[in-house]
């Protein structure tokens, strides 16, 4: 099978533009409300509720599986998402911002929702089949890596200007415009790059057009193993959910309430540094072993890899050390074992979408995906204060064991994944 869409120049940034905004009003945003003066409750529930778009897009996915083109969809929904970032930046300086910008964060979430599937689609229906294992790799990395522009480099900006003006209302205005400009430059970059032509659609759609929304739905849950498969699905990330979310306010919390007491600058600059660099080598490390040796032999070690790094945030929480190295140890470790082993992850949802209407069906897996995601996570600001940050860690840590213990389980092609000898 040959194709002259030339990867390299349209998948790194088609997966950045999917996941900054994601790491904007999942992470990012977090980090914002809690030096906006918003307690830990309310934005482990709030920020969590902004996860629902991502859970309920099955509902519209064979809307976007069925009219239009893939490639026009991701493009629209990447302009929606910049204008609403940069409503953001005009709307914190005002009485109820938090109200305000909550609501826009909902309508950029719809749209990063939609892109989601638009560009998820397009990667499995123009990319070759006898690439998808070597480049889901790249895409996992470079998804991160927007995930890393965002608590890193965008969050040391913010520092920065919080540092510069002594205002983070103003820092955090001024810092939602620059991610509304960037979204801008990446869409536009976007328009230029990706194919323009859907290779291999054609006859997809052919298929799929007489199909009902019914049709497809049904068809997802008729797969094998599908009670098993959903179930995963929803607990693998029950850890990180909570990590993710508490993460951040633990790094900015003073140490008498239990945290490393780092200001906003001095997290960007982690993140941004040797989390960039180590997720970089952990996602692309993931996406070869996989392309060489096939999923069977590589899911329970990468899973494994993924989350065991958690203790060492448990030793941070309990020791409290002094050194910030300390600091950078335990997240270099977390970046490259979560690079390394969510490319797994990844990669056996593009095995659950397998057949007709893949763009929907992974669009369903991943709905399922956000729904895990979403309903610890509103639950970690409470379960933190109850805990403490030293016991929180120890939770999350054991809440990671009934993915691992449901993982061995699944049944999939021994080889699937593996890149076969014809290129």
């Amino acid at each position: 099978m040959k194709t002259d869409n030339k990867p390299w120049f349209w998948i790194p940034l088609l997966n950045f533009a999917s996941g900054l905004p994601y790491a904007v009003i999942i992470s990012v945003s977090v980090i914002m409300y809690k030096n906006l003066g918003i307690s830990n409750e309310d934005i482990g529930v709030y920020t969590s509720l902004l996860y629902l778009p991502w859970v309920i897009k099955p509902l519209w996915s064979p809307f976007i599986e069925l009219t239009g083109t893939k490639r026009k969809w991701f493009l629209s929904m990447q302009l929606l998402i910049s204008i609403a970032f940069l409503l953001v930046g005009f709307t914190i300086p005002t009485n109820g911002f938090f109200v305000m910008t909550l609501a826009i964060f909902w309508v950029a979430a719809f749209a990063s929702a939609s892109n989601d599937i638009a560009s998820d689609g397009f990667y499995l229906l123009v990319l070759p089949e006898n690439q998808q294992s070597f480049f889901l790799g790249i895409r996992s990395t470079f998804y991160r890596l927007s995930l890393l522009a965002g608590n890193g480099l965008i969050v040391l900006f913010a520092g920065y200007l919080e540092h510069k003006y002594g205002d983070n209302t103003k820092a955090w205005s001024y810092t939602m415009i620059a991610v509304g400009l960037l979204m801008t430059f990446i869409t536009i970059y976007n328009f230029i790059f990706t194919p323009k032509n859907e290779i291999n659609t054609v006859e997809k759609n052919k298929e799929t057009h007489h199909q009902s929304f019914g049709t497809i739905f049904i068809s997802f849950f008729k797969k094998k193993q599908i009670g098993l498969i959903l179930a995963f699905i929803l607990v693998f990330r029950l850890g990180e959910s909570q990590l993710l979310k508490m993460l951040s306010p633990f790094l900015l919390d003073p140490k008498k309430m239990g945290g490393m007491a780092l200001d906003t600058e001095a997290v960007g600059i982690i993140y941004g540094t040797c989390g960039v660099a180590a997720l970089t080598i952990g996602g692309i490390l993931g996406g070869i072993a996989i392309s060489r040796h096939g999923l069977t032999k590589w899911m329970f070690p990468m899973f494994l890899t993924m989350h065991l790094p958690i203790v060492g945030f448990i030793l941070l929480a309990f020791f409290h050390p002094a050194s910030i190295y300390y600091i950078y140890a335990v997240v270099i470790l977390e970046q490259f074992g979560y690079g390394f082993g969510f490319t797994a992850f990844m990669m056996y949802l593009i095995h659950v979408a397998e057949g007709e209407s893949k763009t929907a069906h992974y669009a369903l897996a991943t709905g399922f995906m956000a729904l895990g995601m979403m309903l610890p996570g509103m639950l970690s600001g409470y379960i933190q204060k109850y805990l403490g940050y030293d016991n929180f860690f120890i939770w999350v840590l054991i809440a990671t064991i009934p993915g691992l213990i449901l993982s061995r389980f699944l049944t999939f092609p021994k080889d699937f994944g593996k890149k076969s000898e014809e290129v």
